[in-house]
């Protein structure tokens, strides 16, 4: 049990209430950003940049659009003496940015970093020394008047070997360990050096509030800040800056909030590397500026190069859910994310929105570089239908219809719970042709040939194992044609229950995908055709989904041919055909082709030719304006009554009723 009662709080409250900045929701314009991943961020790695990877730095901190930039503590690091100088003599800092150095308050000290910036078209000389209560009375043991004496001398020194050193020089002061300092004791130091510096409106001082050890709330340093910024003396012409630290993990918070309370600038660090618990996160800082919509005049839409310059110039890692950047911070696995997202995306694109509202993100992951297929959506055992959707639709173009999703969701996550892992779009897309375009154990279609008179007739091949048997089948379209001779060939019953198609690419090269969806004693299957032809694509897709019925692998047995060339030759000739025809067709007796169709198809001849007509009449009831006595005559029935009373008998409906409730067909 960790024994709390060595702890107290470290902070002082500022003597008057400082309130005002709770009274504002938003920042509404953007701090001046200084970097400082150059000198705090660099002090904090393991292994410091080489000179030449900080040029290369410094050059990605210019590109990003930083316009201030620490660039070391010349005085305490050869390196960085060489730095600085590198920058300057290589004619390496653009016109419109400064570069800043630090010293401490030691006169020595001081003259070394001026020999390092002797000649800088701008440099900001940034001056500090420590103020707090513990650092006054452990480490200096001085009272609170010299501690005070040496930033005045510090100050004066700055502005003497500014005059006398070639170069152009403005002055920044910092009370070290501001948390621990008091906060009326801070800012008379504050302005005693302020009064030394004299600045002007053309030539202004910085004063910078470093939260060294984060050790108060974010609210408590805002309102030491907004106490600052209205008790500094030559207002006006100072730049009251922060720079946080991450201590309580609230670095961001107290920039944001300083901010708020009158702050107008922030010193911080890309992805916040820092000493101990790093500085604050410019990134993040920045990026929460633009999902307010508000332009932080940084540019981050390279997160991914910027990212990866960083790591390998530092040798540090950014975290997976760092905000913004991380591998994860855009991506969903929960289903229910998934869902949310992609209907979200969905909305978007159908109402033309220009402002980004998308559930579960927020900002648009294209704005800083990244992608939706790889990034935002990403598949593993939480995954739902609606990511898995998502993914073929923006990766391959395949947008999945409802009915279908839930099905192929749990394809894709049984694969994810047996594998452990994430699956990548790939192996997405693997399973999905797997499972719904390649699936063909039993049986294929190779060919088929269309005839239209007053309906579709379709003469399919099926092929099961080396054996390929042409099969007839009549419909109210191309698909329910080949359907039902599909029905007829393997004895099975199902219904055609969904069917959608659209242009998987564009152009006059483009690809049809079908996806037809069948039910069977209450189960759905669904196949999936992709063909240069549409027909051929719905095809390909019903066969899919037909192969998938428990019923049909029962009855692979060996086909009978003579009975399929009866049916064949029945549907051929259902006007007129009678059973004598049929008999003398086959060469054989009448009483022997008549237990021949009993015993192979388990009907008599008469309930054949009665599902064939049937089949015929709905397909000319549903596609054609004939009469009921016209369709009743093409169907081979002589009287209108006998076909209504069977008509009604096999479907439960009259003819009438049935054409006053038939939809559109099907392809």
């Amino acid at each position: 049990m960790i024994q709390t009662g060595k702890y107290k709080r470290q902070y002082f409250l500022p003597p008057v209430s400082s309130m005002d900045w709770v009274k504002k929701d938003y920042i509404e314009k953007p701090p001046v950003w200084c970097s400082v991943d150059l000198r705090d961020g660099n002090q904090a790695l393991i292994e410091p940049m080489s000179l030449e990877e900080k040029l290369e730095f410094f050059a990605l901190l210019v590109k990003i659009g930083f316009k201030e930039i620490e660039v070391g503590f010349p005085a305490a690091s050869e390196t960085e003496f060489d730095f600085a100088r590198a920058l300057i003599e290589r004619n390496m800092i653009p016109d419109d940015v400064t570069i800043q150095v630090l010293t401490q308050a030691r006169e020595h000290i001081i003259k070394k970093t001026f020999e390092a910036v002797q000649g800088a078209p701008r440099a900001v000389i940034h001056l500090y020394n420590s103020t707090s209560v513990a650092q006054r009375e452990q480490v200096f043991k001085k009272d609170r008047e010299q501690v005070k004496k040496l930033a005045v001398d510090g100050a004066r020194l700055l502005k003497q070997l500014a005059s006398e050193t070639e170069g152009n020089f403005s002055f920044e002061y910092s009370p070290e360990s501001f948390h621990g300092t008091e906060v009326d004791y801070a800012l008379e130091v504050c302005n005693a050096v302020l009064d030394v510096w004299e600045p002007k409106p053309d030539h202004k001082a910085i004063i910078n509030i470093p939260a060294t050890v984060e050790t108060a709330m974010p609210h408590v340093f805002a309102s030491q800040i907004e106490y600052l910024s209205k008790n500094l003396r030559h207002r006006e012409n100072v730049m009251l800056s922060i720079h946080p630290h991450n201590d309580r993990g609230t670095g961001v918070s107290d920039a944001e909030l300083g901010v708020l309370a009158g702050a107008d600038r922030v010193e911080g660090t890309l992805f916040g590397n820092g000493e101990r618990t790093g500085n604050v996160d410019i990134i993040t800082v920045a990026m929460n500026m633009v999902a307010y919509g508000i332009d932080p005049g940084l540019d981050f839409s390279e997160m991914p190069k910027i990212r990866e310059t960083y790591e390998r110039c530092t040798r540090m890692h950014v975290y997976d859910r760092q905000p913004y950047a991380g591998d994860l911070v855009f991506t969903a696995f929960s289903g229910s994310h998934q869902d949310a997202i992609a209907k979200g995306m969905a909305w978007r694109e159908e109402h033309d929105l220009k402002e980004w509202t998308v559930p579960y993100l927020p900002i648009d992951p294209v704005d800083v570089g990244r992608t939706y297929d790889s990034d935002v959506i990403r598949i593993n055992s939480q995954s739902g239908k609606g990511g898995v959707a998502y993914i073929l639709s923006h990766a391959y173009h395949f947008t999945i219809p409802l009915k279908m999703r839930e099905q192929l969701g749990y394809a894709v996550k049984q694969v994810s719970d047996e594998a452990h892992k994430e699956l990548s779009p790939e192996w997405v897309y693997e399973i999905f042709t797997d499972n719904y375009i390649n699936c063909t154990p039993n049986f294929t279609v190779p060919e088929i040939h269309f005839t239209q008179s007053d309906c579709i007739m379709a003469s399919a091949s099926i092929k099961t194992g080396d054996r390929t048997t042409v099969v007839n089948g009549n419909g109210n379209g191309r698909l329910d044609a080949v359907s039902n001779a599909i029905k007829q060939f393997f004895g099975i019953s199902y219904e055609l229950q969904m069917y959608e198609e659209h242009a998987l690419t564009q152009g006059s090269s483009s690809k049809a995908v079908a996806y037809v969806g069948v039910a069977c004693n209450g189960e759905n299957f669904f196949g999936v055709g992709i063909d240069d032809d549409i027909i051929r694509a719905s095809v390909a897709a019903l066969v899919v989904a037909v192969n998938k019925i428990p019923a049909l692998a029962q009855n692979l047995n060996e086909k009978d041919e003579r009975l399929i060339s009866i049916m064949n030759f029945m549907q051929a000739h259902y006007q007129d055909v009678t059973l004598e025809l049929l008999a003398e067709e086959l060469g054989l007796s009448t009483p022997y082709v008549s237990k021949y169709i009993r015993d192979k198809s388990g009907k008599t001849f008469g309930e054949l030719l009665s599902g064939i007509r049937m089949k015929r009449a709905k397909t000319l009831l549903k596609n054609t304006n004939q009469t009921v006595e016209s369709i009743a005559a093409s169907c081979g029935y002589q009287n209108t009554e006998h076909f209504s009373r069977s008509f009604k008998k096999a479907f439960g409906i009259t003819p009438a009723q049935y054409r006053k409730e038939s939809a559109s067909p099907i392809v």
